[in-house]
C-alpha cells in the first residue's frame, strides 16, 4: 500500500485559512488544529499555499500538536484565585458576583485564612515539588474588607507563595502600600474612566459614592512599583473613552493595564454589554494609540489582555493568561476559593452554586478537581462548540468565558458573546505582526521567555 501524499485543502492534508489583516498586500495564514500560522505577500500566496509553507508545516506538523496539546491538557495548577471574604464596600452595576452575598456574606478571620493557606501549600507541593512558588490573588468581593487576616497571610507565607490583590483600592491606606511594597504583592487596582462621572457610574458604594478621586491617589502613590497594573471593564458606558483612558494612564505612567469586556454572568453585566463592532473600533484605536505615544515619549503602556493574544499567536505557550485558550484555565491552570472554603473552576462560578465541587476543609483537593463541577469546565473545547470547531482562530481565542456563556444559555458547550470582538481583535493583532510593531505591545523581556518552533520566510 502506497503511503498517503499530504496536499492542502483535500481532506488528506492541512486545511489552511486565509484572513484579511488590514495591511495593504499583506494576509495571515492559519491552520486551525495546531495555530500554526504565517504572515505573507498576497502576491506570493498560491506559491506559499502550494509548496513552502504546506511542505513545512507537514514536516513540523507533529511538533506544533504537541506544544498545543501540552499547553491545553497538560499543565499543573499552579495558581488560586482566593477569595478571603464574600463582602465588598462597593455595589459595582456589573458585578459577575450576586448582590446578597456581597452585601451580608462572611469573610475568613486570619486563623482560617492561614490555615487554608496551609492546605493549599502541602497541595501544591505534592503537585509543584518544591522548587516552584506557586500563585496566590486575594480576590473579590473585596478583598481589603479582610485586610487584617489577608496581611497576616502574606506575612506568614511571603517565602512560600507569590502573592497579589486584586481590589478596588478604596480602603487602602498609605501604611497598607508600604506592606504591599515590602513585601512585593502583586496589584490590580480597578477604574473605569479618567473623569469622575463616568468611572462613577458604574463602580459605587452601597450608599452611590463613588471612589474615582481614591482610586487616582493611590495610583499616584504607587509611582514607579514595577508591579501593579490598572484593570477598566469596558461597558457601553465607557466604551467611546478608551482612547482618553489610554492618554489618561500614560499620563500618570502606569506600566500595564487591561480593558476587559464586562463578563455577562449576571444580568447587570448583561444590561452594560457594548456592542461588538463599537467595542472593537475603539479598543483598536486605543491601541494604535499606545503606538503613537511610545513613539514620542519611549513608554510603553502594554495592554495586557491585548498582548496576551500576541502571546498567544507568536508563542502559544507564552499566554500569562489562560481565558483565551480552551479549555480555559478554570480548574486546570488555577482554580478559586470561596470565603468558606468551597473550589470552583474559577471566581467567576463562585455565585453559580452548581459548580461547587466541595470543601478543601473536608475534601482533598486531589479529589475535589476531578468532580464533574470542574471536569465540565476543563474538558469544554472549542471543537465541541458550533460554529467555533471551524474557526481558523480557535485556539487564539477560546470562546470565553464558560461562566458567563453558561449563564446566558444553561450550557458550557456555546460561543462567547463577545465572538465578533474577539475574532477582530485577532485579526488586529495579526496586522500589528504584519507591521513588526509586537514588540511595541508587549511587556519587556517577552523574546527571553519565547522559544521560537519555526519561522516562515
Amino acid at each position: 500500500m502506497e503511503t498517503r501524499v499530504d496536499y492542502v485543502n483535500t481532506g488528506y492534508g492541512p486545511r489552511f485559512s486565509v484572513l484579511e489583516i488590514g495591511v495593504k498586500d499583506k494576509v495571515a495564514v492559519v491552520e486551525g488544529d495546531t495555530g500554526f500560522w504565517a504572515v505573507v505577500d498576497t502576491k506570493e500566496l498560491p506559491e506559499v499555499l502550494s509548496r513552502d509553507l504546506v511542505q513545512d508545516f507537514i514536516e513540523k506538523k507533529q511538533e506544533f500538536q504537541k506544544e498545543m496539546d501540552i499547553l491545553r491538557f497538560n499543565l499543573p495548577p499552579s495558581a488560586v484565585y482566593f477569595n478571603p471574604t464574600e463582602r465588598c464596600n462597593f455595589d459595582c452595576t456589573y458585578c459577575y458576583l450576586p448582590r446578597e452575598i456581597r452585601k451580608n456574606g462572611i469573610s475568613m478571620d486570619a486563623k482560617q485564612l492561614i490555615s487554608n493557606l496551609k492546605i493549599l501549600l502541602d497541595f501544591f507541593k505534592q503537585v509543584l515539588g518544591d522548587d516552584v512558588k506557586p500563585q496566590i490573588i486575594f480576590h473579590g468581593s473585596e478583598p481589603m474588607m479582610a485586610k487584617d487576616a489577608v496581611f497576616a497571610g502574606i506575612e506568614e507565607f511571603k517565602d512560600d507563595f507569590l502573592f497579589g490583590i486584586q481590589t478596588n483600592s478604596t480602603l487602602l491606606t498609605d501604611e497598607d502600600l508600604e506592606f504591599i511594597k515590602k513585601n512585593k504583592v502583586g496589584l490590580g487596582i480597578s477604574l473605569d474612566a479618567p473623569i469622575r462621572e463616568v468611572a462613577d457610574k458604574t463602580r459605587k458604594s452601597w450608599s452611590g459614592k463613588g471612589g474615582f478621586d481614591k482610586v487616582v491617589s493611590v495610583i499616584e502613590k504607587l509611582g514607579d512599583y514595577p508591579a501593579y497594573n490598572v484593570i477598566t471593564t469596558v461597558t457601553k458606558y465607557n466604551v467611546d473613552m478608551l482612547s482618553d483612558l489610554v492618554k489618561f494612564y500614560h499620563r500618570l505612567k502606569v506600566p500595564v493595564i487591561m480593558l476587559n469586556p464586562v463578563r455577562c454572568t449576571q444580568q447587570g453585566g448583561r444590561d452594560s454589554k457594548p456592542n461588538d463592532m463599537v467595542f472593537l473600533e475603539r479598543m483598536t484605536q486605543a491601541l494604535d494609540l499606545t503606538y503613537e505615544l511610545y513613539e514620542k515619549s519611549g513608554r510603553k503602556l502594554v495592554v495586557a489582555n491585548f498582548a496576551n493574544i500576541l502571546a498567544g499567536i507568536l508563542g502559544p505557550t507564552g499566554r500569562r493568561l489562560m481565558c483565551d485558550i480552551s479549555p480555559c484555565g478554570g480548574g486546570r491552570c488555577f482554580f478559586a476559593l470561596s470565603a468558606h472554603g468551597d473550589v470552583f473552576p474559577c471566581s467567576e462560578f463562585i455565585g453559580i452554586p452548581e459548580f461547587n465541587a466541595g470543601n478543601i476543609r473536608t475534601t482533598p483537593i486531589q479529589e475535589i478537581l476531578k468532580t464533574k463541577q470542574i471536569t465540565s469546565v476543563t474538558s469544554r473545547m472549542v471543537e465541541k462548540i458550533e460554529p467555533c470547531k471551524s474557526c481558523a482562530v480557535r485556539h487564539f481565542c477560546g470562546a470565553p468565558c464558560p461562566a458567563e456563556v453558561f449563564m446566558l444559555n444553561g450550557d458550557l458547550n456555546t460561543p462567547a458573546p463577545f465572538c465578533n470582538f474577539y475574532e477582530g481583535l485577532i485579526r488586529y493583532a495579526f496586522k500589528i505582526i504584519a507591521l513588526q510593531r509586537e514588540n511595541i505591545y508587549m511587556w519587556d523581556g517577552w523574546e527571553e521567555e519565547t522559544e521560537y518552533s519555526y519561522k516562515f520566510a
